[in-house]
């Protein structure tokens, strides 16, 4: 598999976070959808990364430079045929190492509490993530959870 930073100007990782986007749409209440649309991971702020095996695009994540010392992870998603498969931990890895070679101290992330994100908030555990407050501008939330990582 190849990690490589993405200018999101192809249609097919566009429709990869359009699927990523209703996803998010059809699980979570409006008020606490958080995910970025391609407009937001566009910004200069951003870094963004796809995962393809050969020429099959199987996952992304990026991260949102918070300040000078902390980012934010965001739109992690996997393909669904290659769920459980290790994308996921391939790519959480490169970022976290790239996150750290940027001069970022601490790496933070919004996911949720439903079912559905109980995979997700165990791979972050894996990978040394702890619950913390909302940070960044987000409240409260029932339907959120929140966890951050010292680099």
């Amino acid at each position: 598999m190849k990690i490589e930073v993405d200018d999101l100007a192809g249609p097919e990782i566009a429709g990869f976070l359009d699927e990523h986007v209703q996803q998010m749409r059809s699980i979570t209440p409006p008020e606490s959808k958080h995910a970025l649309d391609l407009g937001a991971l566009r910004e200069p702020e951003v870094t963004f990364w796809s995962v393809r095996d050969g020429d099959v695009l199987v996952g992304c994540g990026a991260i949102k430079r918070l300040d000078a010392g902390h980012a934010e992870l965001k739109s992690m998603r996997t393909a669904p045929l290659r769920k459980r498969g290790g994308v996921g931990s391939l790519l959480l890895e490169h970022i976290i190492a790239e996150a750290t070679r940027m001069g970022f101290t601490r790496l933070s992330l919004e996911t949720g509490t439903a079912e559905f994100f109980l995979p997700a908030r165990k791979l972050y555990e894996k990978f040394g993530f702890s619950h913390c407050e909302p940070f960044a501008g987000y409240r409260p939330d029932p339907n959120s959870t929140f966890m951050t990582k010292q680099l």
